[in-house]
């Protein structure tokens, strides 16, 4: 399978988003979110009156946190090639997809707003691709080193996290939101299990999912993932929220559907954010086979057992 930098960055001919663009949630304090973010390694900045998760060298706005009555995802934008605007209006014309209000604390960018079948509110918006158009590089110890080839504690960095790679969205009818995401916005399906979690990706070329769905009484933001350069970053990035006072969560481990190691860490509010290393990569030119997983390979490979409570949707 080809995933070279010199693998296309869209797929000619093909209507679909490219990019998960922004997404934005309220939280009742934005204190405890700013040092949530902070001490998972975001740059996050103050900007008209909520906080801006970007990463390290990245000019691009990931998300978004604003205040709110509690912990609720708000919506989700997406990004759409320049000379595809007037097609997916009149695609979502054609379709009856409700029109709706742009939300009063978005802001004035954005070409048009829609409801999912969930009732979750859509942005399309022409933007600059930030979806990989190739395998993200891997960092791993080198064959031999007199020193060691482990990190060295007293030389231990702060992990910084290079992009987002993809956000788990709770919905009340994985079927019903799958059809959304493929005949509204041109999204393919990676892999699923049953109706219980559905993975996606563009065909525009990005990791093995730009968002997956997971089964729950109705929409919500589960977690939002993070690309880390190797798999020391996931266990220091581990240790780095421990520190911070985030112990809760889950992991080290690995997935199947997907193949990243991982760890998730619990936020304040019940939903996580996490590490990611190594994820599947879907090419522009290439048509992943997408499979129907029996349940148990819908979570992991190996790791610690699953927390009891880690697929309740607290924003219900």
């Amino acid at each position: 399978m080809p995933t070279s930098s010199n693998s296309p960055s869209r797929r000619p001919g093909v209507l679909a988003a490219h990019s998960v663009h922004e997404f934005a949630f309220s939280v009742p304090e934005l204190a405890p979110a700013r040092q949530f973010y902070e001490s998972f390694g975001l740059d996050v900045r103050d900007e008209a009156g909520a906080l801006a998760l970007y990463t390290f060298g990245n000019p691009h706005r990931w998300g978004r946190v604003l205040p709110g009555a509690a912990k609720r995802l708000l919506w989700i934008s997406w990004g759409i090639f320049a000379d595809d605007l007037e097609a997916f209006e009149a695609r979502i014309e054609a379709l009856h997809v409700p029109r709706i209000t742009r939300p009063a604390l978005a802001g004035t960018e954005g070409d048009f707003w829609i409801a999912g079948p969930d009732g979750l509110a859509h942005q399309i918006v022409v933007a600059e691709k930030t979806s990989p158009n190739h395998k993200a590089s891997r960092t791993f110890p080198p064959e031999t080193d007199t020193r060691g080839r482990s990190p060295h504690r007293n030389q231990i960095r702060t992990v910084q996290p290079r992009r987002l790679s993809h956000i788990l969205l709770f919905s009340p009818d994985v079927d019903r939101g799958l059809a959304f995401y493929e005949d509204v916005l041109g999204l393919r399906l990676s892999d699923r299990s049953e109706s219980i979690i559905a993975f996606i990706h563009t065909p525009h070329g990005s990791d093995h999912h730009l968002i997956a769905i997971a089964k729950s009484a109705g929409y919500g933001l589960h977690h939002s993932s993070w690309d880390v350069a190797s798999i020391d970053d996931v266990g220091l990035g581990a240790q780095q929220m421990a520190y911070a006072g985030h112990t809760r969560g889950w992991g080290v481990g690995r997935h199947v559907l997907g193949s990243n190691y991982f760890r998730y860490v619990r936020d304040p509010w019940g939903g996580y954010a996490e590490y990611s290393f190594d994820i599947d990569y879907v090419p522009a030119d290439v048509d992943w086979p997408a499979g129907d997983y029996p349940p148990e390979d819908s979570l992991y490979a190996w790791g610690p057992p699953v927390p009891d409570d880690f697929i309740v949707n607290y924003e219900l």
